[in-house]
């Protein structure tokens, strides 16, 4: 009965240990994610020094003829998400194999045995094997729409680093939309827009926070079945 016992409380404890990892994964991938994007936040710019009365500083920019899309460290610069992707694959496999083996009854002295009734003692051997597996996986993404973000560093080349970010608090939700990659400056439209699929290494991020995305997720308990814990 000790056994037992001991066996019951191992169990439990090996399956609150498995809820716990699986309700702490989701937040703790979420921190992570967001101490990634704090450390990518581009450096402070140098202040502009306090008006003195001059017309004229060093500090300030008048660029009367200058291409006003961006192209500083700081500058705005619109993009236009036109995020639209699709996968599809599927795959067929038929296999069949039949055998048959026929063996001759063996003759003693110059007669052929035979089992009761007369009948030779010939035996025959049969085997088929078949299988048939089919798979089919179809995926599809879009994402639409506009999104601002700054220039938070000039490359050797002229390209240039950008990323941003967008809460949206609806209600008892928090919608987030992230942001970061490389432009290239003849990729800016003239309205200082480029699109995303223009964007190198680019990295989006759009997710859910609060009541409502979490009506969304399975509960821990399901989680944990559906986890490489669960041995069945």
């Amino acid at each position: 009965m000790a056994i037992s016992t001991l066996y019951v409380r191992i169990a439990g404890a090996s399956l609150l240990l498995a809820v716990l990892a699986g309700c702490g994964s989701i937040g703790e991938r979420q921190k992570q994610e967001d101490a990634e994007w704090a450390a990518t936040a581009p450096v402070e710019q140098q202040k502009a020094p306090p008006p003195d009365g001059s017309i004229y500083h060093d500090m300030q920019n008048l660029e009367l003829f200058n291409d006003p899309r961006a192209h500083r460290v700081g500058d705005i610069l619109t993009i236009n998400l036109v995020e639209a992707m699709q996968a599809s694959k599927k795959s067929e496999t038929t296999t069949a194999k039949t055998d048959k083996n026929t063996i001759n009854a063996p003759e003693v002295l110059g007669h052929t045995l035979s089992v009761k009734g007369g009948n030779t003692a010939d035996s025959n051997l049969n085997s088929a094997n078949s299988f048939d597996g089919a798979g089919s996986s179809t995926q599809s993404n879009q994402l639409t729409g506009e999104f601002t973000v700054t220039v938070s560093q000039r490359l050797s080349n002229g390209n240039l680093m950008v990323r941003g970010e967008k809460w949206l608090t609806i209600n008892q939700g928090q919608e987030l939309i992230r942001l970061s990659g490389i432009v290239r400056p003849e990729d800016i439209e003239q309205d200082n827009s480029v699109d995303s699929t223009r964007v190198a290494d680019a990295r989006i991020t759009y997710t859910g926070r609060g009541v409502l995305n979490s009506a969304n997720q399975q509960g821990w308990l399901a989680r944990f079945f559906n986890s490489k814990w669960m041995p069945y």
